[in-house]
């Protein structure tokens, strides 16, 4: 086989790099983006992970997917009717006596507040918005703690897509 010079191989390196690159951008799938009809409430999420769609709720406040390994993400509104801020919310959360439940990391802001823990045997991780029409909106994620290493790097993510009219 005769070997090229390498001028003449760099039109096929760029050439396979090309056609790589595009291979590698479509066989990475698009997220998936939940609108809920009834408070506006939206987050963005993997469905080739979260890809069992349980049914809606019957007050159509939001909706929750599973995973294949245990995993579940709810996106949802809900009134707030009891005059909840992001501060009261973490604080009620911290006190939290449940057994197996324990708050390990909170943050809050103006309008949204933040929680990570431990609930028995698996982590969540909760963001919440308290939007100025009366609605607090959340997007809660739970997984094995086994899951950690998988699930850790998106809830971030999806957590920041959180979002509402």
């Amino acid at each position: 086989m005769k070997r090229l010079h390498p001028i003449q191989r760099a039109p096929l390196v760029i050439a396979l790099s090309s056609l790589l690159a595009s291979v590698t951008t479509t066989a990475i799938a698009k997220p998936f983006t939940y609108v809920n009809a009834r408070f506006g409430t939206a987050c963005t999420f993997p469905d080739e992970i979260f890809s069992d769609r349980l049914p809606e709720p019957e007050n159509g406040d939001g909706q929750q997917w599973l995973s294949a390994d245990g995993a579940s993400l709810t996106c949802s509104g809900i009134y707030n009717v009891d005059n909840d801020t992001p501060k009261s919310f973490v604080d009620d959360e911290k006190a939290n006596t449940e057994p197996g439940y324990k708050v390990t990391y909170s943050k809050t802001g103006k309008n949204w507040a933040v929680l990570s823990g431990v609930k028995a045997d698996k982590v969540f991780y909760e963001r919440r918005l308290f939007g100025k029409d009366g609605v607090i909106r959340t997007v809660w994620i739970e997984y094995p703690s086994s899951l950690k290493a998988k699930y850790d790097p998106l809830v971030g993510a999806i957590a920041k897509s959180l979002r509402g009219p």
